[in-house]
């Protein structure tokens, strides 16, 4: 099989490659994803002593921060340049820049070196994911790509989960570095394969990059992320800092909408969203950013406080959960391959997920385990019924030349929704419990009763809720602690239902367009969609 058949022609439309092309280079785009996904949580479970060795406990959260803005920022540019100027040796780069940001971060001296390099590590990351999924969007049509992206979806699943379990071992039996030296043997093994294996059309572009768009976006990407970040802890929400990051950005957004209807090249062309598919499938997916992160946010606070749990246990009891979802993540893959039908997952999946929330609002402080691993698990299914069908529909929702701009922008809002959903929601929990031990503090000690309603901003309830503390606290007052916290949670998981009830309403409204057979259209085959258009951009007859 040469070359060409396997990336196709440049002029006209590809043959799509063979299944066996197809696996050969799809080990190493799983490595990549299981090393962007693998770092935003492994690293959690090592802060503690990380903050042990360097001290600065006030900058310890910028170790994540500074990782989750650097990607954030760098995941659209990605895209766009993938789409102007070929994405193979931009995906190395990013893979490269990942790892020397690894190695750094493992060889830090002080919090300050770490916060940095991790941000280096972040510049990185946000061309991974945005990478991976374009590479299958280049390689694969989007008929037989649900098979591919399935995959893909089962390993974000593992790393989510298996994250915070392999932080908490390499800490405790080697050592917190080896949280950031892990990367480096499956970086490595990840830019030998695509180096190797990975063949695709090389672009010739002319373009003149749209700098002023980027910068813009990049100031509406940190603006959100440090508001989420910030708001309700390092800062009140009402407080000048908060409100002036929020007014930048407000600016900074209305200035790059008008900035991208004039350029020729937009960093985010906003002809996409006139296809119903892509704006509606764009929405529902930062609304699952919303659920998802919440879940994930919070599930664990119950186990530890309410429950009991060890970190390492209440890391285990999201195995059912992932389970789940891979396996109908795996399975929705198959079906859409095989059938060409898709819009019943985003609805099943809706539906499932307001189920699963549903159920969640019912725990108490004396819920059984297995009950919350079953509600857990139900949850986990309409994940996997979602989260890769979300980029699918988006994917072929748009010309094949802006394909990287699709998969950034659906990466960029799912994230995005997780921000803006944690802090919303960290907001919810921490007022529904300052609520609730104010009302009960009369039964409480006035040591106890202030420590945990203060409301000095970075001193918020949530954050005074160290499991390792509370359980020491003898009864009542250990009861009405945990009676508090279960109540904050089940709460939030309450207004956590309107949001996925608006993701299974826009279901709906997707319209089933047939699945496109082909890959590699020639730009100029690719027209934008008219106004209000669903049909798949370029498409051609089977």
């Amino acid at each position: 099989m040469s070359k060409s058949d396997i990336t196709g022609a440049v002029e006209g439309v590809s043959k799509p490659p063979l299944r066996r092309e197809v696996l050969v280079v799809l080990p190493g785009l799983m490595l990549a994803i299981l090393l962007a996904m693998l770092d935003n949580t492994i690293v959690g479970t090592a802060l503690p002593t990380i903050v042990g060795d360097f001290g600065g406990y006030n900058h310890m959260s910028w170790v994540v921060t500074a990782y989750i803005l650097a990607a954030t920022i760098t995941t659209p540019l990605y895209g766009k340049l993938g789409d102007l100027y070929g994405r193979k040796r931009l995906f190395m780069f990013a893979i490269g820049v990942f790892l020397i940001g690894s190695a750094a971060s493992g060889a830090a001296q002080s919090m300050e070196q770490l916060i940095a390099f991790r941000a280096l590590q972040g510049l990185g990351a946000g061309g991974l994911m945005v990478g991976v999924m374009a590479i299958l969007g280049d390689l694969v049509p989007p008929r037989e790509r649900g098979r591919y992206q399935g995959f893909m979806a089962a390993v974000m699943m593992v790393a989510t989960i298996g994250g915070p379990l392999a932080g908490g071992f390499l800490t405790d039996h080697v050592n917190w570095r080896w949280a950031f030296y892990i990367n480096l043997p499956l970086g490595l093994i990840a830019l030998l394969i695509i180096a190797f294996t990975l063949h695709l059309p090389k672009h010739k572009n002319k373009s003149r990059i749209d700098y002023f768009g980027i910068i813009l976006l990049s100031i509406v990407s940190a603006g959100v992320v440090l508001v989420t970040t910030w708001g309700g802890t390092q800062y009140d929400w009402d407080s000048w800092q908060i409100l002036t990051l929020g007014g930048v950005s407000v600016a900074a957004l209305v200035a790059f909408l008008i900035v991208e209807s004039f350029v020729s090249e937009p960093v985010l062309p906003l002809r996409l969203f006139r296809n119903r598919n892509f704006s509606l499938i764009n929405v529902i997916g930062f609304l699952q950013g919303f659920a998802m992160f919440g879940a994930m946010t919070f599930l664990p606070m119950y186990q530890q406080i309410v429950q009991k749990l060890t970190p390492t246990e209440s890391g285990l009891f999201f195995i059912p959960m992932m389970l789940g979802a891979m396996t109908f993540s795996l399975a929705a893959g198959q079906i859409v391959t095989r059938t060409g039908r898709y819009k019943i997952f985003p609805i099943l999946g809706g539906a499932v997920m307001i189920g699963g929330m549903s159920l969640l609002t019912t725990l108490t402080v004396d819920t059984q385990e297995w009950r919350l691993a079953l509600y857990m698990v139900l949850f986990g299914i309409g994940l996997g019924l979602l989260m890769q069908i979300t980029m699918l529909v988006a994917q072929n929702s748009a010309p094949q030349n802006d394909i990287g701009v699709a998969s950034s922008t659906s990466t960029f809002l799912r994230n995005i929704g997780g921000s803006v959903g944690v802090a919303m929601f960290g907001a919810v929990f921490s007022n529904r419990l300052t609520d609730y031990l104010t009302n009960h503090k009369d039964q409480l000690p006035a040591k106890m009763a202030a420590a945990f309603t203060s409301s000095d901003a970075g001193s918020s309830s949530g954050n005074g809720l160290d499991p390792s503390k509370v359980s020491k606290i003898p009864e009542p007052f250990h009861g009405i602690i945990t009676s508090g916290v279960t109540d904050a949670i089940t709460t939030v998981f309450i207004w956590t239902i309107p949001f996925a009830a608006v993701a299974f309403l826009l279901a709906w409204f997707i319209k089933e367009v047939p699945l496109r057979s082909t890959a590699n259209l020639k730009k100029e085959d690719a027209a934008p969609p008219a106004e209000g258009s669903d049909e798949p951009v370029g498409a051609v007859a089977k």
